[in-house]
């Protein structure tokens, strides 16, 4: 049979067609230190749902979750070196590439989560944002972690001297860890996708992390006590990497930075939801909570650490930001 004229070229025509449409398809990689399940993993899928959306699937994503391209620290090194597109991190290692940002993670500086996100949303946390592109990144959005609360495999801590003695994993962050030698605790700085095996093989004693990230990674199974000492507020961002964002036209960056805030508001009501219903899991699953924690002693403990911040950030910039409504 042969084949009309008309309809070889129409062929010829869809064929061209569907190839260029997979030539343009791109691929971006998306990675985070905690499971798919987590609050991170609904971040991403929320924020890679809309990129796709938006851009027709021009842009397509692939999550890496669990921490498989690495600790924090080294995916926002490859984000800046263009290696990797994204990444949805925490505040706790990016002080080491905008020293501008070590300020969020002064311990007890926000005194709840509405308080957080009126000042990341508000004035304060987006003229942050802008102190990104000249370090090579690109922040879309703040998005969450959470409180931070204290477990180990020891005893119940209610007060600092508890603490005392006690080697604790902490992110790779200078005023972590200069608040937490403040408490008693021995502060020893690892990278999120070792914490698991050091703390089942007794290298540490505990760790510091939110509720969401305690129940995603199973803390449970190697942590016997969990105090909800509430220490540390952990924002979290969305970054993503100058060359990638250099390519896209602007309206392929609106779409980014919409799905960007899309992404932050799915990873908040995971949060508040883990908050809400996170504790009663991890008791049921066999750690002992410690509720009645007394926070002003711990506080009180800071008071010589709070001296040096002052001196570091400036006390007007830390009261600007403990000031807000």
């Amino acid at each position: 049979m042969t084949i009309r004229q008309p309809v070889r070229a129409s062929v010829a025509a869809l064929l061209f067609t569907l190839s260029a449409g997979a030539m343009a398809q791109t691929v971006l990689k998306i990675g985070y230190t905690p499971s798919k399940e987590s609050h991170y993993g609904v971040g991403a899928t929320a924020f890679c749902s809309e990129v796709e959306k938006g851009t027709q699937v021009r842009f397509k994503c692939q999550q890496f979750p669990s921490g498989a391209l690495g600790g924090e620290r080294e995916m926002i090194e490859a984000v800046q070196l263009g290696t990797l597109d994204a990444v949805i991190t925490s505040t706790g290692p990016v002080g080491n590439f905008v020293p501008e940002v070590k300020i969020v993670d002064i311990p007890f500086l926000f005194r709840d989560y509405d308080h957080a996100r009126k000042v990341f949303d508000g004035p304060i946390g987006q003229d942050l944002l802008t102190k990104f592109p000249s370090k090579n990144l690109v922040a879309l959005a703040w998005t969450e972690n959470g409180f931070r609360h204290i477990t180990n495999s020891k005893h119940a801590i209610l007060k600092p001297e508890d603490t005392k003695g006690l080697k604790v994993r902490t992110m790779e962050n200078k005023v972590h860890m200069e608040g937490y030698r403040a408490f008693g605790m021995q502060p020893t700085p690892m990278a999120f996708p070792e914490v698991f095996g050091a703390l089942q093989q007794g290298a540490v004693d505990g760790q510091e992390n939110p509720i969401p990230v305690i129940i995603s990674s199973k803390f449970w199974q190697v942590q016997k006590h969990l105090s909800l000492t509430g220490h540390v507020y952990s924002p979290a961002l969305v970054l993503v990497s100058t060359r990638t964002w250099g390519k896209l036209n602007e309206a392929d960056r609106k779409v980014f930075l919409d799905a960007a805030k899309v992404s932050a508001a799915a990873q908040r009501r995971k949060v508040d939801d883990d908050d809400a219903n996170g504790v009663a899991l991890l008791e049921k699953e066999g750690m002992k909570v410690v509720r009645n924690v007394d926070k002003k002693a711990f506080q009180d403990a800071l008071k010589p650490v709070y001296a040096n911040f002052a001196q570091e950030f400036g006390a007007d910039n830390i009261k600007k930001i403990q000031d807000v409504k």
